[in-house]
């Protein structure tokens, strides 16, 4: 079979009923790359390039092995803000030729940016004589230009939806089609546009989605937009017209919808039309001539609404039937869409008029084994099922639309979309001064809302992230803009800002646990841990609801075992130089533990984050950052999901689920450490935002210790919970137990409905004794280096705690785990990612600890230094922050040595002053102190001068 044939054979009707109108041009087209933008010039157009090489389309160029090798001059698409790569001896390994590893985002296996030339020929029958063809390109990357034999029929360069050309009337036979598709920066978006980058889905080239070429009467539906209208259950179908000719002719347009899934009869309504009532035609795009049909279609008193509880949806399909010239043709548009609407009311959103609370997560475009997204259902019902699984109700696509498949995906789950222009205008880029990006804003979220806005899952709009500029000004005019053109979902400027009147929502970055730059100030970080801290006041001050623009972004380390599934385009080159580092670092062995426990944290910071949202009344909604890790921007690895959307082995969906989802219980407590027999007092609070109040619920609380014994409980509230989260269900006092030792306490919240449907959360408490008990043992205990040293050689046992400089306080060591990252914040503080220690050790039996950061350590942490023991590399730390992986150094908080004929043991938490208001402090010294007084464990041997050098601030560094 010839190289002709083959491609012929391809082309075959696009599905299994055979569509005799509609061929399938994926499969096998040849592929000629153009880096030096010769080809126009040659005219590679007018040429037979047959014989060189292949590729299959759908796909990128790049997937299927194409392209340059990655060197340390690759053009890469994205701003990389710590270039420490291109300089640092540490990096040197991984700019060798042939071994180049880049740190900052996942590498692909090769790499093109520029143009490409995909040619094929293919076969009109002669059953198309006198139709008008149309080659559509569901997704393409980035600019496309398209020639018919030798004639230039146009280019496309939309990034969010299919490329359209029209091939005029073909001449039946044998045509080949030539496309040259230019994945450069067509315009400026911005360089980290999730659309574009390399932090995400990759620069690739090619075309991915469905390619089918199609036969059209002369008279077609152009586009369909469905109104519905849910108070009146009905739907206003809106068809546009066009024609080859002069007009549309005379004709009837009939609209048919029936419910998916449902024995209902469907419903049609017909409207006749002819020559006289399309005088308004316009002149459009491809063809002479237009007009329009409306039509008003009763669904039925008992027609179902759409959303996130019960997603009924409606298939709609317009008929057209015309005559022209004394000619009939028939033209037909299918569409699903539901009956749902979606307003705010005052500072909350509504669906279908019933309040709820966005919860969101973004999705970035991240897809390692094919560099792009995927365009099939199931893939994206799949992460949609995971996000509903950890209670979500929404994915933001980041600064790119989705592939037709999301929408449908969601269609079915009962799933909401935030989606946004491919635009991230911001680090060199810039809206509202008159540069080309500010009309292709407009181009492309005119094309998405024309192309997805039908979709009852299409929740949401945002122009783009973040945008730089004179942003205020310019997107005031756009929101009013996609408001008129199509009323079906809500608008915002810009994820993250600006705030402006013209807002239905307003996605802001303020009230969130931690923000930019905040650092060690943050409410995690800076003050002690309670659940009372809502955000009424940013309620109170906004006239429109507020969603929290990209909360959490709470590190974990890196999982190096998940490299093995990196097994398609996109390699996970940055884990393999952090594993590297680990391991000169002398801690191999210990990437395991660091990746359980700072997860641990992780969870945790997400849940007050998540919690401190549901408590606010009145509040819209969040945005996490995110669900699952993104590689891209330094490696940022903020989910407790990995890149692939699987869980990590910390946290699974039913855990994550209990803070996050339609009904969560709350507690506000005032504080989460106690003192024997201290009374405490709390707030239960439900966040209730489900399809109905729950009528005859049991709201209950129950504090047991670890144990599982029940120390207390009770009931509180009336029997209704009703929809939101303003109503508190009533304040609880119980006393601490009475104990001599420190203990953990669980205190669980659950809502129970009159059908046994039960809701749960939890929050650890810990109790410690009014006062430590008095060491028996001699232990000298001094922050005086030289004191410590001299004692210990002497052949004493001491607890020092030291006054340290640099290179310790260059460690900034917080509560949180890293926000982001630290490449990316250029070393915003925390450094750490939290502690890990073993619990059973010795001397933490008087502290109660899991082997990883919670709650009672906030106290001792705070304003702590982590020393640096790379020196010391036989000493194994007690308690050890964990570094982050850009720099892997053996960190210490509490840590033991011989010297001399004495024991050392250091310990750089504040554990000495105000113990009488710092119960947790106390506790922990006791604990120490009583291991001291004890055998101990065998600890290194090492010098006192080695200690001295270890610990002695340099010169130029401040002591403390």
């Amino acid at each position: 079979m010839t190289t002709t044939e083959t491609f012929l054979a391809d082309a075959t009707p696009s599905t299994q009923d055979a569509d005799p109108f509609q061929l399938d041009v994926a499969g096998t087209w040849s592929l000629r790359l153009d880096p030096d933008d010769v080809g126009e010039r040659e005219r590679w157009f007018a040429e037979d390039i047959d014989g060189t090489d292949q590729v299959r389309l759908p796909g990128s160029l790049q997937e299927q092995g194409f392209g340059d090798e990655i060197t340390v001059d690759t053009p890469w698409t994205g701003l990389v803000v710590d270039r420490s790569f291109y300089t640092d001896d540490r990096y040197a390994p991984y700019r060798e030729p042939g071994a180049v590893a880049v740190p900052f985002w996942l590498q692909p296996r090769r790499y093109y940016r520029g143009a490409a030339w995909f040619s094929r020929e293919v076969a009109v029958p002669e059953s198309w004589r006198g139709r008008r063809v149309v080659l559509d390109l569901e997704r393409v990357h980035w600019e496309s230009t398209l020639w018919l034999d030798d004639r230039r029929v146009g280019s496309e360069r939309s990034l969010s939806t299919p490329h359209r050309f029209d091939l005029g009337v073909l001449e039946p036979g044998r045509h080949r089609l030539t496309l040259r598709v230019d994945n450069r920066t067509i315009v400026d978006v911005g360089p980290n546009a999730h659309s574009i980058s390399d932090h995400t889905q990759g620069n690739w080239n090619g075309v991915i989605g469905e390619l089918t070429l199609t036969a059209q009467p002369v008279v077609v539906i152009s586009h369909v937009m469905t109104l519905p209208d849910v108070e009146r259950r009905s739907v206003r179908v809106k068809v546009d017209l066009a024609s080859g000719t002069a007009g549309v002719g005379a004709g009837t347009v009939t609209a048919t919808v029936r419910r998916v899934g449902a024995n209902a009869a469907p419903v049609s309504v017909s409207a006749s039309f002819d020559s006289e009532q399309s005088r308004d035609l316009v002149e459009r795009g491809m063809v002479a001539g237009g007009g329009h049909v409306d039509l008003d279609v009763e669904l039925g008193e008992d027609a179902p609404t759409w959303d996130e509880f019960s997603p009924a949806l409606h298939e709609l399909t317009v008929e057209l039937e015309t005559t022209v010239d004394g000619a009939v043709h028939t033209h037909g548009r299918t569409l699903t869409f539901g009956l749902r609407s979606v307003g705010t009311e005052g500072t909350q959103i509504t669906v279908n008029g019933r309040r709820t609370f966005i919860r969101g997560t973004l999705e970035s475009g991240v897809h390692p084994l094919t560099g792009h997204p995927p365009t099939d259902v199931a893939s994206w019902r799949r992460i949609i099922d995971i996000c509903q699984a950890h209670g979500l109700n929404l994915l933001r696509f980041h600064s790119w639309c989705p592939p037709e498949a999301a929408f449908v995906a969601a269609n079915q789950a009962g799933f909401y979309l935030q989606v946004e222009g491919p635009v991230w205008a911001n680090q060199g880029a810039a809206i509202g001064e008159s540069r080309p990006v500010d009309a292709y804003v407009y181009e492309e979220t005119t094309a998405i809302l024309r192309t997805f806005g039908h979709h009852p899952s299409f929740l949401m709009m945002a122009h783009g992230n973040e945008p730089a500029g004179r942003d205020a000004e310019f997107l005031g005019h756009w929101v009013a803009h996609v408001r008129r053109l199509d009323p079906r979902h809500l608008y915002t400027s810009g994820a993250g800002w600006p705030t402006i009147p013209e807002n239905d929502v307003d996605s802001i970055s303020e009230p969130r646990v931690q923000r930019w730059g905040e650092e060690l100030e943050s409410r995690i970080n800076g003050r002690p841990p309670e659940t009372t801290t809502d955000y009424t006041e940013y309620v109170q001050a906004s006239p429109r609801p507020i969603i929290s623009h990209e909360i959490g972004q709470w590190c974990a380390y890196p999982n190096f075992a998940e490299r093995e599934k990196y097994t398609g385009l996109l390699q996970p080159r940055n884990f393999d130089i952090f594993a590297d580092f680990l391991a000169q670092g002398g801690m191999a062995d210990q990437a395991e533990e660091f990746r359980l426990a700072s997860g641990e944290l992780q969870e945790l910071a997400y849940k007050e984050d998540i919690e401190a949202a549901l408590r606010t009344p009145g509040f819209g909604g969040f945005h996490l950052l995110g669900l699952n890790d993104f590689p891209g921007q330094g490696t940022a690895l903020v989910g407790v999901l990995d890149a692939f959307w699987q869980e990590k082995g910390y946290c699974t969906a039913a855990e994550f689920a209990r803070f996050c989802g339609p009904t969560v219980p709350l507690a506000r407590l005032p504080k989460r450490v106690l003192t024997s027999g201290e009374e405490l007092t709390f707030t239960v609070q439900v966040a209730h935002f489900g399809a109905a109040a729950l009528e005859g619920a049991t709201v209950a609380w129950t504090l047991q210790d670890d144990s599982g014994a029940k120390l207390d409980s009770g009931t509180v509230g009336g029997s209704t919970v009703a929809i939101g989260n303003s109503s508190m269900h009533g304040e609880v006092s119980v006393a601490a137990p009475e104990s001599s030792e420190a203990r953990r306490l669980s205190l669980e919240v659950t809502v129970t409905t009159a059908e046994g449907e039960q809701h749960a959360n939890d929050w650890s408490l810990w109790v410690f004794p009014p006062a430590a008990p008095a060491p028996t043992s001699d232990v000298l205990t001094t922050r005086d280096l030289e004191e410590a040293l001299e004692a210990a050689e002497g052949g004493r046992t001491v607890l020092l705690f030291p006054e340290l400089g640099a290179p310790h306080t260059e460690v900034a060591l917080g509560f949180s785990p890293v926000f982001w990252n630290t490449a990316w914040t250029r070393n915003q503080a925390p450094h750490t990612l939290g502690i890990t220690h073993d619990p059973a050790h010795p001397a933490l039996a008087g502290f109660p600890s899991d082997g990883h950061t919670d709650w009672q350590w906030w106290e001792p942490l705070h304003g702590a230094n982590a020393v640096v023991l790379d020196d010391l590399p036989e000493v194994h730390p007690i308690v050890q922050p964990i570094d982050t992986w850009f720099s892997a150094r053996r960190l210490g908080l509490v840590w033991e040595v011989g010297v001399g004929e004495g024991r050392l043991l250091v310990c750089s938490m504040d554990l000495h002053s105000d113990l009488d208001v710092r119960p947790v402090a106390r506790q922990l010294l006791a604990s120490l102190l009583g291991y001291l007084g004890g055998e101990g464990r065998p600890a290194p041997t090492v010098s006192a001068e080695a200690v001295r050098q270890l610990l002695t601030p340099s010169p130029t560094a401040d002591a403390g």
